[in-house]
C-alpha cells in the first residue's frame, strides 16, 4: 500500500501511480509460479507455487501425527519438503502420494516445542532468540555481541541441557534493536518511523499498521518532521504478544490506497494478507533503506528486547536499518507479509531481521487490507514445528472487494510454533524515554526506543 496518505482531492492524481506498478516489478524478485506443475507419475514430487505448499500441508500435516516433523518450502524446486521422524515408510508414501517429498529426521515437530518451551522458562536473557529451523530439524538460537559472561553460560548450559541434536547456538555480530526511526517516513514524538500498510478499520475508516513500539513512543503522526498529525494511535502492542500499532487517519475523506510505494513514484498494489513461511521470498520497503529483499528463516519468533519480550514475530535474513520499523514486508505477487520490527546489523554487515505478521495484527486490531466487502482474514501460524493449526498452513480466507483470494500467497510449510528468534536493542542516535509498558499497554517503553 502506499505509504503516502492521499486525501479526496488529490485522488485524481492517484490513477497515475498504477503506471508504476510494472516498472517497480523490474526491482522486485520473481513470484512463484501460480499454477502447480504436471507431474509424470502420481508419486513423483509435484512443483507448486507456495500458496499449493500452503494448502497441501494443510491437508496433509493434519494426518501425520507424532511423524511429523515440521516442514518447508524449497524455492528453488519448488516443492514442499515434509519432515518425517524414523524410518516410516507409511507415512513416506502419503506424503509421495500428495505430491511432496517426504525427509528422515530425527526430532518430532513437538519435541522441538517442548525445547523452545524450555528455552523461554531458563534462558530469557536479552540479546538471545530462538526459532525452529526445519530445514535442519532443530531449535536455532542466537545469540548477538552483547551477551557474554554469566549471560552466556546461562544459554549454553540451557542449550546442551536439551539434549544432543536438539539445538544450535550461532553467533550474531550486531546488537538485536528495534529500527525506530523512518516505506514512506511517519514522525511522532521526536521519533521516526515507517507506514506499513493502508488498512480499512472496523468500522469502515481509513488506517494503517505500523510497528508497536512506534505506537507506544508517540500518539499521534504526522507526514513531516513537526507537521501538523494526520493520524492518531487507536492500538498498540508491545512488548508481549506481538509488535503492532493500528493508527486511524484524522481525516475520514483520506483515501488510502492499498499499495506499496517503492520509490520514484513506483507501487506495488496489495491484494491480500499472507502468512509467512520458512524458504519463501520476500520484500521489504523502509524509508531509510528503500527495498531490500531475501528469505523468512523462522516463524513463530521470540524477540528478547531490553524492553521486554515479544512473542510470535517473523525471522527472516532481509536487512533493515533504524527508520524502518513499522515497514512493510510482502511478496512480489501483492501479498502483505509483516512489519519491520527489529533485529541486528544493517545493510552493508547484514544479520537477522524480526517481522510482526500481517494476519495476526489485522486479526487483533479488528482491521483487514483495503477497503473491499471480502476483507483479509488470513490465519496467523500457531502450531509447533512448522505448522499452523496441528499441521497445516492456513489458507488466506479474505480478499478485497469480496474477490476470492485464495490460499495465502506467501504461506510456506515451515510455519513455527512458540518461541523463536530473539532480539534486542534500539537503534540511531535520538532516545524516546518512558515508563515501561507491560504486555498490550499503550506507553512509552523504559528502554530506549531510538529515532
Amino acid at each position: 500500500m502506499s505509504h503516502r496518505r492521499i486525501t479526496k482531492r488529490k485522488a485524481v492524481l492517484a490513477g497515475a501511480g498504477a503506471v508504476g506498478i510494472a516498472a517497480a516489478a523490474v526491482l522486485l524478485p520473481q513470484a512463484y509460479a501460480g499454477q502447480d506443475g504436471a507431474r509424470s507419475d502420481a508419486s513423483a514430487p509435484r512443483q507448486m507455487s507456495a500458496a499449493s505448499a500452503a494448502e497441501l500441508l494443510q491437508q496433509l500435516g493434519q494426518q501425520l501425527g507424532e511423524s511429523y516433523g515440521g516442514a518447508y518450502y524449497d524455492a528453488g524446486k519448488q516443492q514442499l519438503v515434509v519432515n518425517v521422524v524414523g524410518d516410516n515408510n507409511e507415512i513416506d508414501v502419503r506424503v509421495k502420494k500428495a505430491g511432496a517429498v517426504p525427509r528422515s529426521v530425527d526430532n518430532s515437530a513437538s519435541e522441538l516445542s517442548a525445547a523452545k518451551s524450555a528455552l523461554s522458562r531458563k534462558a530469557t536473557v536479552p540479546g538471545t532468540s530462538w526459532a525452529i529451523d526445519p530445514r535442519n530439524n532443530q531449535v536455532l538460537v542466537t545469540a548477538d555481541r552483547t551477551v557474554t559472561g554469566e549471560r552466556w553460560d546461562k544459554l549454553e548450559a540451557a542449550v546442551k541441557n536439551l539434549g544432543p541434536g536438539m539445538a544450535r547456538i550461532q553467533k550474531s555480530g550486531g546488537e538485536f534493536k528495534t529500527f525506530l526511526e523512518g516505506g514512506d517516513a511517519i514522525f511522532g514524538g521526536g521519533a521516526r518511523c515507517s507506514l506499513g500498510f493502508n488498512v480499512t478499520t472496523q468500522d469502515g475508516s481509513p488506517g494503517f499498521l505500523t510497528a508497536g513500539h512506534c505506537g507506544v513512543a508517540a500518539e499521534q503522526w504526522s507526514e513531516e518532521a513537526g507537521g501538523g498529525p494526520i493520524g492518531t494511535v487507536q492500538e498498540a502492542v508491545f512488548p508481549g504478544a506481538g509488535d503492532f500499532a493500528l493508527v486511524t487517519y484524522d481525516d475520514p475523506a483520506t483515501e488510502a490506497p492499498s499499495e506499496v510505494d517503492t520509490g520514484d513514484g513506483r507501487t506495488v498494489a496489495i491484494a491480500r494478507a499472507a502468512d509467512a513461511a520458512v524458504g519463501q521470498d520476500v520484500i521489504r520497503m523502509g524509508s531509510t533503506t528503500g527495498l531490500s529483499d531475501g528469505q523468512v528463516t523462522g516463524l513463530d519468533a521470540t524477540v528478547n528486547y531490553p524492553e521486554g519480550t515479544v512473542t510470535g514475530l517473523i525471522q527472516t535474513n532481509v536487512c533493515a536499518e533504524p527508520g524502518d520499523s513499522g515497514g512493510a514486508l510482502f511478496t512480489a505477487d501483492g501479498s502483505a507479509i509483516g512489519l519491520t520490527s527489529g533485529g541486528s546489523g544493517d545493510c552493508t554487515a547484514g544479520g537477522e531481521t524480526f517481522f510482526q505478521p500481517v494476519t495476526t495484527a489485522l486479526e487483533a486490531a479488528g482491521a483487514r487490507i483495503g477497503d473491499g466487502a471480502g476483507g483479509d482474514a488470513g490465519a496467523g501460524a500457531e502450531d509447533s514445528g512448522g505448522v499452523a493449526n496441528n499441521g497445516g498452513a492456513e489458507a488466506n480466507a479474505g480478499a478485497d472487494g469480496g474477490a476470492d483470494a485464495g490460499a495465502d500467497a506467501g504461506a510456506e510449510a515451515g510455519v513455527q510454533g512458540d518461541g523463536g528468534a530473539d532480539g534486542t536493542g534500539a537503534g540511531g542516535p535520538d532516545e524516546v524515554g518512558g515508563d515501561d509498558a507491560q504486555g498490550d499497554a499503550v506507553g512509552a517503553d523504559d528502554g530506549a526506543l531510538h529515532n
